[in-house]
């Protein structure tokens, strides 16, 4: 079967037939791969996944997150990061091995109301997921502009292999961190590029069904 690479698709939809890999939001019966939600179909050169228009964020190992710190207890860190479940942020990730609950305060180290960028180390559904900081580019993020958009569209602002973002940001000379719950930091010295940083995921956020959205994102980025 000849089918388009990109299409919107609905639950029961067959997307495709032959020799590919089922990979998100698709199920296989028989030789053909079939949408299991509502979004955008994309296949590659071995595998095929839709991209869902709508949903919640549901953590996934590894993946990196933006989280706003809610409280604490003497032991850890609570975590917003845009889900259903809470971030569990250990003291000892931040302290380190001579960590004291006793004589450590934590609102010393991360405050309610900071931004951090984290890591998920654990999750498996039944309790919050373990989230970390020890690692390069994580930590307390110092400034920028916070943007949310929807969890599903986080791929599409990605790109394949990272285009669209390194678009944004070669064209802006911003810098992006975008976390897989939808949470997003721009940072930028100069305000134009800040804003049209801000337009371009805003864009993307608003057309990320449509055909040829790169090339729109590029003509509104070279514009004055």
């Amino acid at each position: 079967m000849q089918d388009d690479k990109k299409r919107y698709v609905i639950p029961g939809d067959v997307i495709t037939t032959g020799p590919y890999r089922p990979d998100q939001n698709v199920t296989l019966d028989g030789n053909r791969i079939i949408a299991t939600v509502i979004g955008i179909s994309e296949i590659s050169d071995d595998s095929v996944r839709v991209i869902p228009l709508t949903g919640m964020y549901i953590p996934k190992s590894s993946d990196l997150v933006i989280g706003k710190v809610v409280s604490h207890t003497s032991l850890s860190w609570e975590v917003d990061i845009n889900s259903c479940y809470v971030g569990i942020l250990p003291a000892a990730d931040v302290f380190g091995r001579d960590f004291s609950a006793h004589a450590d305060e934590l609102s010393s180290k991360l405050a309610k109301g900071d931004l951090i960028a984290a890591r998920i180390v654990n999750f498996d559904r039944t309790r919050d997921p373990l989230i970390t900081i020890a690692d390069r580019e994580l930590g307390k993020i110092e400034s920028g502009t916070l943007i949310k958009i929807s969890p599903s569209k986080v791929p599409r602002l990605i790109g394949k292999r990272g285009s669209m973002i390194q678009t944004i940001e070669m064209a802006t000379n911003a810098v992006i961190t975008i976390g897989q719950n939808g949470l997003i930091v721009v940072s930028c010295e100069d305000s134009n590029g800040l804003l049209k940083a801000i337009k371009a995921i805003r864009m993307i956020e608003e057309q990320a069904h449509m055909a040829n959205l790169t090339d729109k994102v590029k003509e509104m980025l070279e514009s004055r």
